[in-house]
């Protein structure tokens, strides 16, 4: 089968890889459409030592496994997980201690003709959200998990920095709430996007310090961070949702003395976001920059590095 296929940081179509068996439990999906993210890009660069086939976002048709799933369209949760170490007893599965995760450790991804996952991690896609839209389950859901990890009032000020695709759909979920929400970014056009769906806007140097109650960083770069470090109040919350591939410096001692919480936060819940783009709560066909067919997959990656551009597709098959 064909497939992109990352081994010392240089990427390359293969044509000579085997399909893949599915292991007891686990569903042969044929990839249909597949989404190139932040962590693709930065896995190429080197963030996370992996080997194997990328990608992580995907829609697909499940051609072995579960009979109740045969021949339906599926999304799928990245994480595989053992279902018996302390973080799967606890209830915290994707943080398991033995597990593969799909196109980033020890587990084939979506960038080929076909993927294998555990059943459990499939959910069917409803028959109203089209494959270009489903895409968008995997980061929509990782959108939602701030909720998880973030109690938000109506009151509560709350600022996202990044106006990219992670925080597009961070700040479209957010809105959500009724929380008192301003995205800063540096791309008008992008701002725009979420501007026509009322929610506030503006440059960098709309953000005042020290008056927010929670700060979103989506960058993934120090400047970024800083922004969000510093428009905290004493005792809020700053959530990171991005990867970085270098090391970061922050000033430990401002954040002893501001006892700011500091959140880590990335999976999340796949219902929910299948649920939200059902009933059309968030928009994210604006969001969608190109597509490619798999075969030109070195030419999607290219384009997805250019500075400013959004989501990538790669058209892998069809229904």
């Amino acid at each position: 089968m064909k497939g992109l296929w990352l081994e010392n940081n240089q990427l390359q179509l293969r044509t000579d890889i085997p399909v893949p068996v599915p292991q007891p439990g686990e569903a042969l999906v044929r990839v249909l459409r597949a989404g190139i993210c932040n962590t693709d890009l930065e896995l190429k660069r080197g963030y996370y030592p992996y080997t194997g086939i990328l990608g992580h976002e995907f829609v697909g048709v499940v051609e072995q496994g579960s009979d109740n799933l045969l021949n339906k369209r599926v999304v799928g949760e990245i994480n595989a997980v053992c279902g018996y170490c302390r973080f799967c007893r606890r209830g915290q599965p994707t943080h398991c201690e033995n597990r593969t995760v799909l196109g980033i450790v020890n587990r084939h991804g979506a960038f080929a003709d076909y993927l294998c996952l555990p059943v459990e991690n499939l959910h069917p896609v409803p028959e109203n959200v089209s494959t270009d839209v489903a895409t968008f389950t995997e980061p929509l859901a990782a959108a939602l998990e701030i909720q998880q990890q973030v109690t938000l009032c109506a009151d509560d000020r709350v600022l996202v920095v990044g106006d990219g695709k992670l925080g597009q759909l961070i700040a479209q979920t957010l809105a959500l709430t009724g929380c008192e929400l301003l995205v800063v970014g540096r791309h008008r056009d992008k701002l725009a996007n979420l501007e026509a769906r009322g929610i506030q806007t503006g440059l960098v140097d709309a953000v005042r310090d020290r008056t927010f109650d929670i700060s979103v960083d989506c960058t993934g770069n120090p400047e970024g961070f800083a922004i969000a470090r510093r428009a905290l109040r004493p005792r809020g919350t700053l959530v990171l949702k991005s990867t970085y591939a270098g090391n970061l410096s922050l000033d430990v001692s401002s954040l002893v003395v501001d006892e700011i919480t500091l959140i880590g936060s990335r999976c999340g819940p796949f219902p929910a976001a299948l649920e939200l783009l059902a009933a059309e709560k968030v928009d994210v066909k604006p969001l969608i920059q190109a597509h490619y067919p798999l075969t030109e997959g070195l030419a999607a990656f290219a384009e997805a590095q250019r500075r400013g551009v959004l989501k990538v597709l790669l058209d892998v098959s069809e229904v």
